[in-house]
């Protein structure tokens, strides 16, 4: 069958029946699905290798977001995360997006940016321009640092420099432009700020301090869009608030945060799947969203268009890459990325983002309709059922019961299975 992202009924079959339909679906070899049991994904041997001082491997659910459209392509999406119905609201706006041809997403060029502090300056100004006058040296001393990024297409392409005021001090801080390609890039950029740190002290007239990148990712950007169908939501009067319920997220901080916290729910359970850095991902959106004012506002837009339909639209920075860290080293994560079937970092940034938007519209259209703590209601009860120590067979019944009572607690949760158990 050909590749793709709708498998109705996916969530009703077994954990073996999803990876066969899984392996179907994304036209992969079983085989290669076998390190998602835990016995395989991670062994202790190979964590031992990744940080130090290890003591054990914490486990976190894998799930698979159906549904996605995006350029074009059918996508199956593989997303870690402990928080219950985030895969399904991914996946439910996602068919829903899919009804007006999906996700559009586009790219910059992939420029990570990496910092040398210059302290001690005499002259910032003078020393500025000296180290723009130096543009070419710098680059070429840098790009000698790294001579396969080059062959590749990428090195460093500018430099740019800013003085910063600071309680201690002034600062000459030097930027240095790379293109990384397909690697997350930390450790090419760093590499080339640790070289060229001493030269750039020199012209300037100053001690070199730090030499680090910046997360603040804001030339290397990924978007997404879409259009979700006004008849699909629910009609005009859904769509209008909606509208309402995003517009306070862009007027008001305390709203604004949780509403990027949601976007996050979907972009950093794909990032952690793949073997990224999702602390990384997570500063650099969270400083997008401050404006030039200084004000934190909503990553993500939500809009009518003329035909009355909602357009979503999210930009930020996505500095993630397919080569290097957890990405090569993880066998779970290797087989995240074949189930995506990315072929560069750029692809694989803007089927990230999509999921972000997707998840942010869910969480919107669930607060402008019913409120957000029915969704969670019946998937939280199922976590309580199980944690009060529910057999399979128990637990239909004992779900319904929470949700029929209005009382999803642990101490309720006990009482209808004592009850049950007890009742012939």
């Amino acid at each position: 069958m050909p590749r793709t992202s709708r498998v109705p009924g996916f969530r009703d079959l077994s954990v073996a029946e999803r990876r066969t339909a899984l392996g179907a679906a994304a036209e992969l070899d079983p085989a290669l699905l076998a390190v998602l049991d835990p016995e395989q994904g991670m062994a202790i041997s190979l964590a031992d290798h990744m940080i130090e001082n290890v003591v054990g491997v914490l486990g976190v659910p894998l799930g698979l977001a159906t549904n996605f459209v995006v350029n074009g392509r059918q996508v199956l999406v593989p997303m870690a995360t402990e928080e219950a119905s985030v895969v399904a609201a991914a996946s439910n706006s996602a068919k829903i997006a899919r009804l007006r041809g999906g996700f559009h997403t586009s790219s910059s060029q992939p420029i990570m940016q990496t910092q040398v502090q210059i302290i001690g300056v005499a002259d910032p100004a003078g020393g500025r321009l000296r180290l723009l006058d130096a543009r070419d040296e710098l680059i070429a001393l840098a790009n000698a640092q790294d001579p396969k990024l080059v062959e590749l297409g990428g090195g460093a392409r500018e430099v740019s420099v800013r003085i910063v005021e600071s309680r201690a001090g002034r600062y000459v801080v030097l930027h240095l432009h790379v293109d990384v390609r397909d690697a997350m890039g930390a450790n090419a950029v760093n590499t080339m700020a640790e070289a060229i740190a001493p030269r750039a002290a020199e012209i300037a007239g100053g001690r070199a301090l730090l030499r680090i990148l910046t997360n603040k990712a804001d030339l290397r950007l990924s978007r997404a869009r879409a259009v979700f169908d006004a008849d699909a939501l629910g009609g005009p009067a859904v769509v209008e608030d909606i509208v309402h319920a995003a517009a306070l997220a862009e007027a008001d901080v305390y709203r604004a945060v949780t509403h990027n916290k949601g976007i996050m729910n979907g972009i950093s359970a794909v990032v952690l799947a793949t073997g990224n850095d999702t602390r990384a991902v997570e500063a650099g959106g969270h400083s997008h969203a401050v404006g030039p004012g200084g004000g934190y506002t909503s990553l993500s837009r939500f809009e009518r268009d003329a035909d009355g339909n909602i357009v979503g639209t999210l930009e930020l920075p996505m500095p993630v890459g397919l080569v290097g860290g957890a990405t090569r080293t993880h066998p779970v994560a290797q087989a995240a990325l074949a189930i995506l079937g990315v072929r560069t970092a750029a692809e694989l940034a803007e089927i990230i983002v999509a999921v972000g938007l997707a998840q942010n519209f869910a969480a919107v259209r669930a607060l402008a309709t019913e409120g957000i703590q029915r969704g969670h209601m019946s998937l939280h009860a199922r976590n309580i059922a199980t944690t009060v120590g529910a057999t399979a067979e128990e637990l239909p019944t004992l779900v319904a019961r929470m949700i029929a009572d209005r009382a999803v607690r642990a101490d309720h949760a006990e009482r209808v299975l004592a009850e049950l158990r007890t009742t012939p």
